[in-house]
């Protein structure tokens, strides 16, 4: 009543392998996106380094730089000579950004039990949030929409 399929499957069952593609392991996975996270973090402090120099933020870049050339194989991270365009963004803003991508490689760094880069990015976090907080404070009229 049913012919029987002449052609391969499309589909592959569980608990075979197929080598027509290749597979990443979860640790690998795990090091691209923590790369990824400090490169970004990396862009974000060249940026505040451009706008509101300082020591602090120069050990910061550099120290990033190594962890991401030690995720890549050694590779280091290509950064940007020039000075960034203006756009717009003031220092206070800049330090959210940072905050924020710190803490996204510190989510990453933990679930990849990476001490290095862990310690690294909550040190980072520490830092731009104490720069947030004295780089802008608000004006009254904020306060009060924000209380609102």
């Amino acid at each position: 009543m049913y012919e029987p399929i002449r052609t391969k499957s499309v589909h592959t069952m569980a608990g075979t392998t197929s080598s027509d593609f290749p597979h990443r392991s979860r640790e690998e996975e795990l090091d691209i996106q923590l790369a990824g996270h400090l490169v970004a973090l990396l862009a974000a402090t060249d940026a505040l380094r451009a706008v509101a120099p300082s020591a602090d933020l120069d050990t910061a870049a550099e120290r990033l730089a190594a962890q991401v050339a030690r995720l890549r194989g050694g590779r280091p991270p290509v950064r940007s000579t020039g000075a960034p365009a203006d756009d717009g963004r003031d220092v206070g803003e800049l330090h959210r950004r940072a905050h924020a991508l710190a803490g996204r490689a510190l989510v990453v760094a933990a679930s990849r039990a990476d001490t290095a880069a862990a310690i690294l990015a909550a040190e980072r976090m520490d830092a731009h949030a104490a720069a947030e907080g004295t780089a802008s404070a608000p004006e009254p009229a904020s306060r009060e929409l924000a209380a609102h």
